[in-house]
């Protein structure tokens, strides 16, 4: 029998839209669904065995994320991703990154710190164990318990929206960063940052911030060079 629409009002449809979000959300932050990817409302619905509503109700929520873009004829995308933007991506990020770490560093509580190094230690365990999808989640995570530190809203959510299209670029390059580095180092990147909000030292923080930023871009632009450049121009 077809729900009401106070049913799906009530809980089916709450529930199917959150479900159709976290599942295109992964798909996306995965490249299953490759940026610049047309995303149509009737098909999402009859693919998800759902109307057209929750269907509506998740693409509004990865819009607020920058995970999707609507164009001026309303056609619906995944957001694109220019790499000759990714230039004006790494600044904001750096910048960002300083920021929130440096706040965290003057600004945090006992229990931030905990919660902080609970972050690392969940994320060193998504590396030893090389789940990629984990991985770029809790890395997310623990830079977002950092912003939550530093207490200032309107970092954390800009903060997180150039996470979320991070996340993006970690799962194109993960296979390089592994087979490059140890498990061990990688998981080790974010000690210095701890150590340095720990101390409570804001200069070491930002600098910490700041060689962290570098080396992702470092690591990004080695595997364009090594497996696009027939493709792409890196500069």
């Amino acid at each position: 029998m077809m729900a009401t629409d106070n049913e799906i009002e009530g809980g089916p449809r709450r529930h199917g839209g959150r479900y159709i979000y976290e599942e295109l959300r992964k798909q996306i932050l995965t490249l299953k669904l490759k940026p610049g990817v047309q995303l149509d409302e009737v098909s999402l619905a009859a693919q998800f065995g759902l109307s057209r509503s929750p269907v509506r109700d998740a693409l509004a929520r990865l819009i607020t994320e920058g995970l999707v873009v609507i164009l001026p004829n309303r056609t619906t995308l995944v957001t694109p991703f220019e790499i000759e933007e990714f230039p004006n991506y790494i600044a904001a990020l750096d910048l960002m990154q300083r920021v929130v770490t440096r706040l965290a560093a003057t600004q945090h509580r006992p229990e931030d710190l905990e919660a902080i190094r609970e972050a690392d230690a969940a994320y060193l365990n998504a590396v030893t164990r090389g789940d990629f999808q984990v991985m770029s989640e809790l890395n997310k995570a623990f830079h977002m318990a950092i912003a939550r530190a530093g207490r200032n809203p309107y970092f954390i959510n800009y903060y997180e929206r150039l996470l979320s299209e991070g996340q993006r670029l970690l799962h194109l390059h993960f296979d390089y960063i592994v087979s490059s580095a140890s498990a061990n180092r990688l998981g080790r990147d974010h000690d210095d940052i701890i150590q340095a909000i720990a101390a409570r030292d804001g200069d070491a923080a930002e600098a910490a911030a700041h060689e962290h930023t570098v080396l992702f871009q470092r690591r990004f632009l080695d595997y364009m060079q090594q497996n696009l450049t027939a493709q792409i121009s890196v500069t």
